[in-house]
């Protein structure tokens, strides 16, 4: 992307994965996963990317394969407390851009990090940045495992939901069994691009009453009034890998 921003991507990368222990080190086509990641990245502007760890085989498999590593502790409730630990141990500045993409998604397009670091720059309103997708399915709207995001005009979040949102209360009166036209539903992407002074912030908070239900981090931003930017991505994102069936997937793809 032209005249993009100075970034850095920060790759979180736990090896004790709850449904895929190992995850990281995966082997996708004779590499690891996480170095297809890494490999991404590379591919986007930014100047860094950094590959952050609490386990000592992924440090060593990203070392081997020339990648950069940042060892953070192994008591991180989120990918986003290890991205401000990072910031830290690097002595980042509180303007710097950090690009935290998820270490399980191997076919992660880079120009939407481009674009996620790009927006996040241009909207100096908003402490976060983030993307979205259009719901095409009925199934996909009910699925609590599709985080779903309704943002305003501006294009600020106003909030992030496992529920069905927008909620079409007339449409679904008369028929439920499909989305109606004009609803558009938006899939949250989970790629963020933070200014390091907000993750010192954020780290200070305790979890907010929204995010212990939901189980979703972001609403901690909104609930202490922070603004998230959401933009539609501009490729589409493939899934990432969360389970046996998703590695055989990638595979199968990337073999």
């Amino acid at each position: 992307m032209n005249n993009s921003p100075s970034f850095d991507v920060i790759i979180p990368a736990r090896f004790g994965s709850s449904r895929l222990p190992g995850k990281p080190l995966a082997d996708i086509g004779g590499k690891p996963m996480v170095q297809h990641v890494y490999l991404r990245a590379r591919e986007s502007s930014a100047e860094r990317v950094i590959v952050a760890t609490d386990d000592m085989r992924v440090a060593e498999a990203v070392r081997a394969f020339g990648g950069e590593v940042c060892m953070t502790s192994a008591d991180h409730a989120s990918g986003t407390d290890r991205l401000q630990e990072v910031a830290t141990n690097l002595g980042l500045s509180g303007d710097r851009i950090l690009v935290n993409v998820q270490g399980d998604e191997p076919l992660i397009p880079p120009q939407v990090i481009d674009q996620v670091a790009a927006n996040l720059a241009a909207n100096t309103s908003a402490g976060v940045a983030t993307l979205a997708e259009p719901i095409r399915s009925l199934g996909d709207f009910r699925n609590p495992n599709i985080v779903k995001v309704v943002a305003a005009e501006s294009g600020l979040a106003r909030y992030f939901s496992r529920a069905p949102v927008p909620w079409p209360r007339d449409a679904f009166a008369v028929d439920a069994a499909e989305l109606p036209a004009g609803l558009e539903p938006r899939r949250h992407i989970g790629i963020y691009a933070y200014r390091v002074a907000l993750l010192n912030r954020f780290v200070s908070w305790p979890v907010a009453p929204l995010e212990h239900f939901e189980a979703l981090e972001q609403l901690r931003f909104l609930y202490h009034d922070e603004n998230i930017h959401v933009a539609d991505a501009c490729q589409e994102v493939p899934g990432g890998v969360d389970t046996e069936q998703d590695l055989q997937r990638m595979r199968a793809l990337l073999g």
